[in-house]
């Protein structure tokens, strides 16, 4: 019931995604990891509203990111990999090729 709806960035479904295929999560248990980590119950993760706000909030990236000062690309994946504790490729190449540091 829960993956009902949880649609890549307007939920969480790209943050569980994210959890399922670089740490070989089971469905359940990467939910309740990124609930945990978001400070959400698991049912929020498919609340578009709640999810919407909270990514504002996290400055994550949002389906309209171009919008305002919302972060993109890059700068919205260092902030999930650092809220996720995660190492994602693309932040690990533009750490090794520009030598800036975290």
């Amino acid at each position: 019931m829960h993956a009902a709806g949880m649609g890549g960035i307007r939920t969480a479904g790209d943050l569980v995604a994210r959890m399922q295929l670089s740490r070989k999560m089971r469905l359940n248990e990467a939910k309740k990891y990124v609930a945990d980590k978001l400070k959400v119950s698991v049912e929020d993760l498919v609340d578009e509203v709640v999810m919407n706000e909270l990514r504002q909030e996290l400055d994550i990236s949002t389906v309209y990111a171009g919008m305002g000062e919302m972060s993109r690309g890059i700068e919205s994946k260092f902030k999930i990999a650092k809220l996720l504790d995660l190492e994602i490729n693309s932040v690990q190449r533009f750490l090794r090729k520009t030598g800036w540091q975290q």
